[in-house]
């Protein structure tokens, strides 16, 4: 039986994927019927028709010309799609792969598995990772990257941007003439100095497989584009201290431990230390770069010398002078979101840090004066910026200031607060 399909309708299908969805749907099948006539999962027919299994099986498509009733011409093209797309996938063009990771992705893996899904399979374009340094966004694009590249075989194209306004300066045409038509993702690491949205839309014109996912310290919006703050890892609960096992499985806690197990072979967390690792990683904010630089400390420091030492001067934690993280202190992580405040922002930041605890919108309002609506605003940019976080809560989303961020605040005081006119909710930070 043939599917009814025009030579030409089959001639100009993307690939293989593309092409069983047409005879698919030329015949009235969904994808769950197929899967059950050719005896293969639903999964593995939503896989092929989207692109991530690019290379099936040579009984895998028997089964799926058999279901779909191909014969004669019909099943010829059929069978020669999938050989054509299995030839362009052959070592011989193999993928550029991305830069290797230094070590394993610990506590993001929620946050991997989320962006790597907005790429291939909600067919995101733009996405813009924005938060603190030593964050990790560097880190989690480049698992992103390695998922997208060994799951669907993506070429990746990794810039390093060094904080540059101009990322892909004399790079475009080469970018444009090695990623073609192919799917691919275009990692613009530390791009803080902006992208240039005229060129990313050629870009996009060129490369209609294109996806590109920036990374930088502050949001800058651009047409089309996603813009997801990443906020520190989770910190314990206090009441997790004398509980090992438990603390054991919070995110800041966990990347803690995956450094000291390495710096100190057979590593345990003992009930003992228990308290003084919750309080290191509360005082830190659970951002890895900090945590990294604490640990490498741990040669020579124990972790209750180091929670002693950064109560007195949290500023002075630098990178010791063998290990394996980046260099600077914590001041060069927090203080640069501070300076680039707008004088409401800070304003506002100058109230919130004297505020006991966690507090919502509402108490913003209340301590500030201003309108609720100017408060999220200023409340959203902050967020976006990485200077507070969101905190779990039963009654609504409530908030908090970073402690790194409380001491900072309170040793360099900013503008006063005064009344604000009211912002729109969605406005850009500025």
């Amino acid at each position: 039986m043939d599917g009814g399909l025009s030579v030409q309708a089959v001639r100009t299908a993307a690939g293989f994927g593309e092409l069983l969805r047409l005879r698919r749907e030329r015949i009235g099948l969904t994808q769950q019927c197929l899967a059950d006539h050719a005896t293969l999962s639903v999964r593995a027919i939503r896989d092929m028709e989207s692109g991530r299994v690019r290379r099936p099986r040579n009984e895998t498509v028997r089964l799926l010309a058999d279901a779909l009733r191909l014969e004669g011409r019909s099943r010829t093209d059929f069978e020669e799609a999938a050989r054509r797309q299995q030839a362009a996938d052959e070592p011989g063009d193999e993928p550029a792969a991305p830069p290797v990771a230094r070590g394993a992705i610990v506590g993001r893996e929620a946050e991997a598995e989320v962006l790597a899904d907005a790429f291939a399979v909600h067919g995101d374009r733009l996405v813009s990772l924005v938060g603190l340094g030593g964050v990790g966004k560097t880190r989690l694009a480049l698992e992103v990257a390695r998922r997208l590249h060994l799951a669907v075989r993506w070429s990746v194209r990794w810039v390093d941007c060094g904080g540059g306004p101009h990322p892909w300066r004399g790079r475009l045409d080469d970018l444009v003439r090695d990623i073609g038509e192919r799917p691919a993702l275009l990692v613009l690491d530390g791009a803080d100095g902006g992208v240039d949205a005229g060129q990313l839309d050629g870009l996009f014109r060129h490369c209609p497989g294109l996806r590109v996912l920036i990374t930088a310290r502050e949001a800058r919006p651009l047409p089309g584009g996603q813009v997801i703050p990443l906020a520190p890892l989770p910190v314990p609960d206090p009441e997790l201290d004398a509980e090992p096992e438990a603390l054991a499985q919070v995110g800041a806690v966990r990347l803690l431990l995956s450094h000291l197990c390495r710096l100190r072979p057979g590593y345990t967390l003992e009930r003992s230390e228990a308290p003084a690792v919750a309080e290191l990683c509360r005082r830190l904010d659970g951002l890895p770069g900090a945590l990294e630089r604490a640990a490498g400390w741990a040669l020579v420091r124990s972790t209750a010398q180091l929670v002693a030492g950064l109560a007195a001067v949290p500023f002075t934690l630098a990178a010791p002078p063998v290990v394996f993280g980046a260099r600077g202190d914590l001041r060069d992580d927090l203080e640069p979101a501070i300076l680039r405040l707008t004088d409401r922002q800070r304003a506002l930041l100058e109230v919130l840090v004297d505020e006991p605890g966690d507090w919502s919108g509402e108490d913003a309002v209340v301590r500030s004066g201003w309108t609720l609506q100017t408060c999220l605003a200023t409340v959203h940019e902050l967020l976006s910026r990485g200077l507070i976080r969101s905190v779990p809560a039963r009654d609504g989303v409530r908030f908090t200031v970073l402690n790194l961020c409380r001491r900072l605040v309170r040793e360099e005081p900013g503008p006063r607060l005064a009344p604000a006119g009211d912002v729109p909710l969605l406005a850009a930070a500025g």
